[in-house]
């Protein structure tokens, strides 16, 4: 682990060097290089390269003929290409490299670099690592330093053919053969600076190591880039976060190179990162000691650092040091203050130091009036928050995607619901990047409020950006899409998922299924489900009871049962829920006995029936008149002294009225208050409707009392209920009363309301009222079914 020396060495007042001598080598080698043993520790003494050797006298006359060829080539103005393709076959890389480096000062330098191209791509010939290096300096001391780093990258990259001493650590060779040439003529800044500027940006993505490696084995020859590159490698390395390293290589510069204010303020910056303030502060008074003068750059890392840390009463005495230093604040500096004041809450010492930045010449930009909107908005004083944001908007700034999406997470915490969505709007309109979670409360809000239409747009909005809105967020809209009968929209919104990618989940899949099986439209459920399995989703058992309550709604018993056989065969054991379903589209059936059978399967396997289960026994023996059986059932649910719910009782409720029994229903609702189950809209509307079958409307009218007193109000099967009961005995115009008691309750009619008011007027011959009924009933949205169609041929 990389680690910097003992701080208290800081405080050293030996001028030079700066840091004393490291007491232990540095563990230098990276993850990169694990095998570096012909390196050595900085502390330990180089040993220098093997000298270079002079071009050996060949054993065979003709090859020195051809390598006698060689300097004429080079130094001449336009390459020889036919001397180049007759010496090729005679040349060895080895042999080439003592030959050019022998003669390297007389050479052409643009024929030189063409011969290397020519010959490497021709014919493939490797040089030396050492002779490319070579060329980089030649190329390097000539200025031509774009060919000479495109030359370095394609040498790394191993575009070119090249003879590596060691092609796993390549950096390293290319760095050794830099230093052999050292050896013999001083290597110069631009070739250390060079190879490490290509690393550090060129091959950054395969982090920092490889840059470390070489900047530590020139370090222990003694030999240091320029302080401008020590300042950007440092520089890199905080950048990317690689701080336990950048301390390690900033004591390193300090010992060969001369810190700059660059080099301490980069590495101050590192210390704050790390959260190491104490060391922050000591290396900051250290360079005011050796005489380094900090900038407003070094100031504003302190300040901010300081401000992050929560020492803020610090901060502000580093704003006075500078001061007195005569190093004027800049805009940062305010705004770094700013900031930290406002979300201290300290709301009139911000607009103190706000009228101070004014004064001192500065205008506040988009970043200070961000940092007031973010204050207030935390506090959620909106009102001031907008004021200035309009302040700001009237100065001729347009607001970012800071301003809107902190407006918009400020409108949502102080639930501010609609003026969020007004944001959200904007965030949209303007094309800034949203903030998901603030976006995600807008759409949430919406869908709870059965806003689905805006939902859904916002939802569009994102797919457009390439966003996809969280799993939770699609199946509440998908759910509230059903629910609202747009089920054209949900199944859109699905599949525009899969367009792009964006697979809904079996979560979200099985809500769309549902809202599918509801509305009966089982053609549709299965294209969905071919598209789930296509796209690889899993189906749960959510998915297969789904599947299985659709089916047995439509009359498709014998698919849920297949259904149930294969879900076991895939390892998923049908539920209690399985079998209620599949019991409910027997009792449909009227198929009881079969039900019971069923029942008694569930039972062997473990399963516990509940409410549910009873309640469906109960309807199915009510729907098959076989009412005392239902009865039987009832009781014996009422004996199991589980918590009973209220749509028990009003299935038997409405059983009872069918068979004209008005005694015993009545009893059942009073029975339901003194178990203290209180009655529902669905008990009183079978009331109603048990009452208005019978002829009994104008009694219905206490049963809306009734409901009142117990905190209900009337819902719209209610009063359908009435309304048939009217149009039953033939008196429309008490049907328009009621029409308008319900219009001043705000409730509307809907599609049985419509169709049974038609029928009330088909039935006396009045088409007239009839076909303005229709005409207001699609006017509202409501689309007619066959049943209302048929209630005019009826007419």
């Amino acid at each position: 682990m990389y680690c910097t020396k003992d701080l208290r060495r800081l405080s050293s007042t030996r001028p030079s060097p700066i840091f004393l001598p490291l007491k232990r080598p540095f563990n230098w080698v990276s993850s990169t290089a694990q095998n570096h043993h012909h390196l050595h520790d900085l502390d330990t003494p180089p040993q220098s390269p093997p000298p270079l050797q002079t071009p050996k006298q060949s054993q065979h006359s003709s090859n020195q003929v051809h390598l006698n060829t060689i300097p004429s080539i080079l130094s001449s103005r336009v390459l020889d290409s036919s001397k180049c393709k007759a010496l090729i076959n005679h040349l060895s890389p080895h042999d080439f490299d003592q030959l050019f480096y022998s003669i390297h000062s007389n050479v052409n330098l643009k024929t030189t670099l063409h011969f290397f191209h020519f010959v490497s791509d021709s014919f493939n010939f490797r040089f030396t690592v050492r002779s490319y290096c070579l060329l980089v300096r030649l190329l390097l001391a000539s200025n031509y330093l774009p060919p000479a780093r495109l030359l370095l990258i394609r040498l790394i990259d191993g575009n070119l053919p090249a003879l590596f001493r060691n092609y796993e650590n390549k950096h390293l060779d290319i760095a050794a053969s830099m230093l052999e040439l050292n050896a013999v003529t001083e290597l110069r800044h631009g070739e250390l600076d060079l190879l490490l500027h290509v690393f550090c940006t060129q091959f950054k993505n395969l982090g920092f190591g490889y840059a470390i490696d070489i900047f530590y084995l020139f370090a222990r020859k003694g030999i240091y880039p320029s302080r401008k590159t020590c300042n950007f490698l440092l520089s890199s390395l905080v950048k990317a976060n690689e701080l336990d390293t950048s301390f390690q290589v900033f004591e390193v510069i300090c010992r060969g190179v001369s810190p700059d204010v660059y080099t301490f303020t980069t590495a101050i910056n590192a210390f704050f990162k790390r959260g190491r303030i104490e060391d922050a502060i000591k290396l900051f008074l250290k360079m005011e000691e050796i005489g380094i003068s900090p900038n407003v750059v070094t100031y504003n890392n302190m300040i901010d650092g300081l401000c992050k840390s929560g020492r803020i009463e610090e901060a502000f005495q580093f704003k006075e040091k500078m001061v007195k230093s005569k190093v004027d604040p800049s805009l940062i500096t305010y705004s770094l203050l700013i900031n930290a004041l406002m979300k201290l809450e300290k709301f009139d010492e911000a607009n103190c130091f706000l009228l101070e930045m004014i004064n001192s010449g500065f205008a506040p930009n988009i970043v200070v009036y961000n940092t007031l909107i973010d204050g207030f908005c935390r506090k959620g004083n909106m009102s001031e928050a907008l004021r200035i944001k309009d302040d700001m908007s009237s100065k001729g700034m347009t607001p970012n995607s800071v301003t809107l999406n902190t407006l918009l997470r400020g409108f949502c915490k102080s639930n501010q619901m609609e003026q969020a969505k007004q944001v959200l709007e904007d965030i949209l309109r303007t094309g800034s990047s949203i903030n998901w979670d603030a976006c995600s409360n807008v759409i949430h809000w919406l869908c709870k409020k059965s806003r689905f239409n805006s939902a859904l747009r916002f939802v569009k909005e994102l797919l457009l950006k390439n966003i996809k809105p969280s799993d939770s967020i699609l199946t509440q809209l998908v759910c509230g899409l059903c629910r609202s009968e747009k089920h054209a929209e949900a199944i859109e919104l699905w599949f525009s998922l899969a367009e792009r990618s964006f697979t809904a989940n079996t979560v979200t899949s099985n809500a769309l299924l549902h809202g599918l099986c509801e509305q009966g439209n089982m053609e549709e459920v299965v294209t969905v489900l071919k598209k789930m399995l296509e796209r690889g989703l899993v189906l749960d058992r959510i998915s297969y009871n789904t599947l299985i309550y659709g089916f047995c709604k439509g009359g498709g018993i014998e698919k849920g049962f297949r259904l149930k056989d294969e879900m076991a065969k895939r390892g998923i054991q049908p539920d209690m829920q399985t079998y209620n379903y599949l019991m409910k589209g027997l009792g449909d059936m009227g198929k009881m006995d079969e039900v019971n059978k069923l029942l008694h399967e569930s039972k062997e396997n473990g399963l516990v029936p509940n409410v549910y289960t009873y309640a469906l026994m109960i309807e199915g023996y009510c729907r098959a008149d076989r009412i005392e059986e239902g009865v039987n059932f009832f009781n014996e649910l009422v004996s199991k002294k589980v918590e009973l719910s209220p749509v028990v009782y009003n299935i038997l409720i409405a059983a009872y009225f069918r068979t004209g029994n008005v005694m015993e229903a009545f009893k059942l609702r009073d029975a339901m208050k003194n178990r203290g189950i209180p009655p529902t809209c669905a008990t009183y509307s079978s009331l109603l409707h048990g009452m208005c079958n019978i002829g009994r409307v104008d009694e219905a009218k206490d049963i809306f009392e009734e409901m009142r007193s117990e905190g209900l109000l009337p819902d719209v099967v209610c009063y359908t209920a009435v309304i048939g009961g009217y149009c039953k005995l033939g008196q429309m115009d008490k049907v328009g009363s009621v029409l308008q008691e319900m219009s001043s309750n705000n409730i509307k009619p809907n599609k049985i309301t419509y169709t049974i008011m038609i029928d009330g007027y088909c039935k006396l011959g009045n088409m007239k009222e009839a076909t303005k009924l229709l005409n207001e009933m699609i006017a509202n949205g409501i689309t007619p079914d066959t049943v209302t169609y048929n209630t005019f041929g009826n007419g």
